[in-house]
């Protein structure tokens, strides 16, 4: 199989799943208990909005099966350039090509392999029970990365033909202590997602994630996402991509626990940041909203005792929110 394809797809998930030794099998260690709601003031509800956006991108960049389906979170920059949907079939259509397949062992570029094995019922299309396994060992293909750890995928649904590029995919995929160590860090995830890409409406491609959990440590920070959803659309004709999003994040780079949701979708364009959206964010007693005034500047309404008034206002800007 493509190699490449496989490597971008398994950082595209564990990266993705929280934005920022290998295991075997599909047990997981659950997650930990939810924290205490986050009180929200005018001291962290920069962090707390800053952290909601980056899981909801983070999430979502789950969706992006091989790092072309069309969307991708790039840091905290809002969703980046869209860039097509071909890697993905590759990826899909080599492994159909091993039919009968597995286990199938491919060498990685400097260190370490990529072992896959599953059951695809007819070699002609994807049927629902359908799944392959991504064991990698020690995987180093020269990007900087060294991936180890194992991701199951199982169909659920399928309608449409991927010679044509023009299909619905839902997969089921379980991340068991996937670790992959950069220079920089070295990220752990554990968890599951449900990702879902239509592009029968081409040039409109949708995408969506949810989950029930996912959890990701690295060296800055210990993140849970749980009942967790983005829903991602590209318009290839306009440039204009959307998002809705919704969960409850816990994380150490913050003092408790919070919910965000996104009560006005986000809408960009190119790869610019979103010129209309908000992100509301609950903790204990308490509320931020994020408000896209335009592509360059935001701003952050906070009601300190969840009463619907605003207490107090912070104006910032996109570049802001990203760098701090």
């Amino acid at each position: 199989m493509k190699t490449q394809y496989l490597m971008t797809l398994v950082a595209s998930l564990a990266i993705g799943a929280c934005g920022g030794g290998g295991g075997s099998g599909n047990t997981q260690t659950p997650p930990p208990p939810p924290a205490a709601g986050l009180a929200i003031t005018a001291d962290n509800a920069v962090a707390a909005t800053k952290a909601s956006y980056e899981a909801a991108l983070g999430s979502g960049s789950l969706t992006d099966l091989g790092n072309s389906l069309g969307f991708s979170a790039s840091g905290s920059s809002g969703l980046a350039k869209p860039a097509g949907h071909v890697a993905v079939n590759g990826f899909i259509i080599d492994v159909m090509q091993k039919v009968p397949f597995g286990p199938d062992e491919s060498p990685c570029a400097v260190a370490g392999s990529v072992t896959i094995s599953g059951n695809i019922d007819n070699p002609l299309t994807l049927t629902p029970g359908d799944n392959f396994v991504v064991e990698s060992t020690a995987c180093d293909d020269g990007l900087g990365e060294v991936i180890d750890g194992v991701i199951t995928f199982t169909v659920a649904a399928f309608d449409g033909d991927l010679l044509t590029e023009t299909f619905a995919i839902s997969m089921d995929a379980v991340i068991d202590d996937l670790q992959i160590v950069s220079d920089v860090d070295t990220i752990t995830s554990n968890g599951d997602a449900r990702v879902s890409l239509d592009t029968r409406d081409t040039p409109l491609v949708t995408t969506s994630v949810s989950g029930s959990s996912m959890t990701t440590d690295s060296n800055a920070s210990a993140d849970t996402l749980r009942a967790y959803s983005t829903d991602l659309t590209l318009d290839g004709a306009t440039a204009v991509s959307t998002m809705v999003a919704s969960g409850s994040l816990d994380t150490t780079r913050l003092t408790g626990a919070i919910d965000y949701s996104t009560p006005m979708r986000f809408e960009l364009i190119g790869s610019s940041y979103p010129h209309i959206g908000e992100l509301l964010v609950e903790g204990d007693q308490s509320s931020a909203l994020l408000i896209a005034v335009d592509n360059v500047d935001v701003r952050i309404e906070i009601d300190l005792d969840a009463n619907g008034s605003v207490d107090e206002i912070v104006n910032t800007t996109w570049a802001e929110l990203e760098g701090g």
